[in-house]
């Protein structure tokens, strides 16, 4: 815990007087975005299997915490103590299996638990099980967490081949409104069928988000190749033409 106590003081050291000027404007609403950007450098540093970087990357999301447990401290409305004893709380009651009366229970089994657990401890008589996702999450995350957490209480496609089933009924929508021309309509019947993809990458185990980016990734790279080839050719992309280019995509293609 030395190295732990040794940042809380350095943060408030950096926002105290003579501390640095930048952390010392800072407030919960302008930290927004670093604290996004901070846990997306997690992800990548996941993604890429890089412990050293991960270990890093997880230091620059911690900061973030403790940076707005001392803006909060600041202001004399909680302190990182509190921070850290409302999670370990939570962890605690959420795990009665471990810290209770200890169960074997499948995974699925402790989800639904810790779902229960939450709507029963919940101030609000009016709670839904679906206020836990957060507004700003990425869209295609937003989904995946809509559904699982319903899941969790039966309301799903029992399986697979109906999700699929769903999805062509959504594609036919589409191109009903396509037909239509009715912006407004084609916009809410693609939202559909996005909705349904994601819930069949939930259904077979993939998150979609994660998907996609790989699929960005991938024609990135792609697509890069392309564009190095005709600088080697001494051209560039206005150059070229789509049959030309679609050779070089074929041999990026090859290439892995």
């Amino acid at each position: 815990m030395k190295n732990f106590e040794k940042l809380v003081e350095i943060m408030a050291t950096l926002r105290g007087p003579g501390g640095c000027p930048w952390d010392r404007e800072q407030d919960h609403e302008s930290l927004k975005p670093y604290l996004i950007e901070e846990a997306y450098e997690v992800i990548s540093a996941i993604e890429e299997g890089n412990d050293e970087q991960l270990a890093e990357e997880l230091g620059d999301l911690l900061s973030q915490v403790v940076m707005h447990a001392q803006l909060a401290r600041e202001r004399k409305a909680f302190d990182i103590e509190t921070v850290a004893g409302k999670i370990a709380l939570k962890l605690t009651v959420r795990h009665p299996h471990v810290f209770g009366d200890k169960r074997d229970l499948t995974s699925r089994e402790v989800l639904h638990n810790w779902e229960k657990i939450k709507h029963e401890n919940a101030e609000n008589r009016d709670y839904s099980v679906l206020q836990g996702v957060p507004v700003s999450l990425p869209a295609l995350l937003k989904a995946f967490r809509v559904q699982e957490k319903v899941g969790r209480y039966g309301f799903d496609w029992p399986r697979t081949e109906d999700v699929i089933l769903k999805i062509r009924e959504e594609i036919a929508e589409f191109e009903e409104a396509l037909e239509s021309g009715e912006k407004q309509k084609q916009h809410d019947e693609f939202g559909d069928l996005l909705f349904s993809l994601v819930n069949l990458g939930r259904h077979v185990g993939l998150q979609a988000e994660e998907a996609l980016n790989g699929s960005i990734r991938k024609f990135t790279a792609r697509f890069q190749y392309v564009e190095d080839r005709l600088r080697e050719k001494g051209r560039s992309l206005a150059d070229s033409n789509l049959e030309e280019m679609d050779i070089l995509w074929n041999e990026a293609k090859k290439q892995k």
